[in-house]
């Protein structure tokens, strides 16, 4: 990606934030991204921490870029995007917002497709997200490597070929985190019922999550596998692990898990009949 790329984000939160922090006179010098939001308090912190340009309406700014991220809510998007409609060039379109098809936003844009529809989650607010990607035909292979370069200064990408599969993307990952948050929950509850703190469950908790999953992505071996050298017949983790089997805990995550998906998909017929 060359520094000279102008990006302008409509929509100037956490997410937008973040990724502003991860491109800023790195990927793209800071001069070259603007901000359009309507919250100043918003823009003013990306002016004196990014020293970007920003913008409390749609303007001359947005027809210069080269890219447009799209940053705002769901329920924002088809009137941001009819804002937009005038300026609209042959820009490259990048959507982080949940819910909202890359062909809707197609419709709205004209026919325009240079789309690229992503999934982040928010440990991207930390640098460590993981984004699904997917790209309308009209994305050429140059378009594809930026918006790939954009989203990874927020964490890593995976791209997919159907945008139906943006909505198993948005269940494992994008809802992901607070699947973990709430397994930590619990790790934290029985370890104050077994006599330890509050803090200690949680530090406890914490660490073991954090380095299981540092291991499993530094080993060769499966998850299953990994998950067997732990567990010692007869032993304590099989205890555990006999439990959960019994209460059918693996059933009912794959069960939450397509409900995700299978309310991703809900919310694309939703937003896209506008």
């Amino acid at each position: 990606m060359q520094n000279n790329v102008k990006i302008s984000f409509i929509g100037g939160g956490n997410m937008a934030q973040a990724l502003i922090g991860g491109l800023a006179d790195k990927l793209t010098v800071a001069k070259n991204i603007h901000v359009v939001d309507i919250n100043a308090q918003a823009l003013s912190q990306c002016e004196q921490q990014f020293g970007v340009s920003t913008a409390l309406q749609v303007d001359a700014g947005i027809a210069a870029a080269d890219v447009w991220v799209l940053a705002v809510k769901p329920q924002q998007m088809h009137e941001v995007v009819a804002s937009l409609l005038p300026h609209l060039k042959n820009q490259l379109i990048i959507s982080i917002a949940a819910g909202i098809r890359a062909e809707d936003l197609s419709r709205w844009l004209g026919g325009h497709k240079a789309i690229v529809r992503t999934m982040p989650n928010t440990p991207a607010l930390i640098g460590k997200g993981i984004t699904g990607l997917v790209a309308l035909s009209g994305v050429t292979s140059e378009q594809k490597q930026i918006a790939n370069a954009i989203m990874q200064a927020v964490g890593d990408t995976v791209w997919i070929e159907q945008e139906e599969q943006i909505n198993a993307v948005t269940a494992v990952s994008g809802s992901g985190p607070a699947y973990v948050f709430y397994f930590l929950e619990a790790m934290q509850a029985a370890a104050i019922e077994l006599g330890l703190s509050a803090e200690q469950g949680k530090q406890l908790a914490l660490a073991t999550f954090a380095g299981a999953t540092e291991l499993a992505a530094h080993s060769d071996q499966t998850l299953a596998q990994l998950r067997e050298n732990v567990t010692s017949k007869g032993g304590t983790t099989y205890a555990a692990l006999t439990a959960m089997q019994n209460n059918k805990v693996a059933q009912s995550i794959i069960e939450a898990l397509h409900a995700a998906a299978q309310r991703g998909e809900e919310l694309g017929v939703e937003f896209g009949k506008n």
